[in-house]
C-alpha cells in the first residue's frame, strides 16, 4: 500500500524558514507529480507549489520568490523549502503525489496527513 509521510512543520516566527520533507512507501511503478497542498481555517484547500517527474514547477502566486519545492526522482520524495514566512503562510500543509503503483494499471492522488505550520511571534 503506498504511502505519504510528511515532516518539518512546526511554529516560526514571521520571517523564519521551515523546510518540509515529504517520503514515500509502498510499491511505485512511477510517479508524475508531487506537490504540496495547504488549507487555512475557513478556507479552501489551494495547492502551494508542484513539480512534475520531468522538473516542471509550479508555485502559487502569493509564494513566488520564497518558497522552493525540490523533488529526489531516485528516492521518491518531495520537499518544500519555505523561506519569509508570513502569518498568512499558516495552515496544514499536505503532501500529495499522482502515483501509479504497481498494483494498479492506472495513476491515482494519494494524500500525506498533513503537518502544521505556524507563523507568529
Amino acid at each position: 500500500q503506498v504511502q505519504l509521510v510528511e515532516s518539518g512543520g512546526g511554529l516560526v516566527q514571521p520571517g523564519g524558514s521551515l523546510r518540509l520533507s515529504c517520503a514515500t512507501s509502498g510499491s511505485i511503478r512511477s510517479i508524475f507529480s508531487m506537490g504540496w497542498y495547504r488549507q487555512a481555517p475557513g478556507k479552501e484547500r489551494e495547492l502551494v507549489a508542484s513539480v512534475t517527474s520531468g522538473g516542471s514547477t509550479y508555485y502559487t502566486k502569493s509564494v513566488k520568490g520564497r518558497f522552493t519545492i525540490s523533488r529526489d526522482n531516485a528516492k521518491n520524495t518531495v520537499s518544500l523549502q519555505m523561506n519569509s514566512l508570513e502569518p498568512e503562510d499558516t495552515a496544514v500543509y499536505s503532501c500529495h503525489a499522482h502515483i501509479r503503483p504497481w498494483s494498479r494499471d492506472s495513476y491515482a492522488d494519494y494524500w500525506g496527513q498533513g503537518t502544521q505550520v505556524t507563523v507568529s511571534s
